[in-house]
């Protein structure tokens, strides 16, 4: 597995090493001792989800609260979508700031997306299988959104705007001046 920063160092491009011949392929999809060594972060992984969506979906910008906040392993086992990172985190160099990268099933890149940041992604292909790691259970309660559409951000989603489909709580999140953010001392890793 290689791991490279993005322009937001926290959020990491994770790749596995593939090793093919005339068979078919075979890769390790995660190592805990090589994440937990590249990150210095304790990795707890507790909850596996999976989505299929057509193309134009956007899931997002979604993210928890602590005590329930959530780090994200993510990846695409089929198709290929733009996927987004928010970083929320109160006092950080990059707060407001957002990275993008494609995932794919071709690809086979992952993205770890610690606490602190929205997270969301676009289907690109004619559907997708998003497939995720995180390290605390769901908990509706604590759930937060922001606007995929919010001006000041102006994120790229690689399609135009009338060809997106969004859910109505997505297209009704608050916009991210009025979101609740990420206090970063109040979620320390365990």
């Amino acid at each position: 597995m290689n791991f490279t920063r993005t322009e937001i160092p926290e959020v990491i491009i994770c790749e596995p090493e593939i090793h093919g011949d005339h068979r078919g392929y075979f890769m390790e999809s995660f190592r805990k001792d090589r994440l937990e060594a590249f990150t210095g972060l304790p990795l707890h992984f507790c909850q596996d989800n999976e989505s299929r969506s057509a193309r134009g979906v956007l899931r997002g910008l979604h993210y928890q609260l602590p005590p329930y906040a959530q780090t994200k392993l993510v990846r695409v086992v089929e198709g290929c979508v733009w996927d987004v990172s928010l970083d929320i985190r109160i006092g950080s160099p990059t707060f407001g700031q957002w990275v993008g990268i494609k995932l794919s099933a071709e690809n086979k890149k992952q993205l770890f997306i610690p606490r602190g940041f929205a997270h969301g992604f676009v289907v690109l292909s004619e559907t997708a299988v998003f497939s995720y790691k995180t390290d605390a259970y769901y908990h509706p309660e604590n759930e937060r959104g922001i606007r995929f559409d919010d001006p000041e951000l102006q994120i790229n989603w690689k399609l135009p705007e009338t060809a997106l489909t969004l859910s109505a709580k997505d297209r009704k999140q608050p916009l991210f001046r009025e979101a609740e953010y990420f206090e970063p001392k109040t979620a320390l890793y365990e």
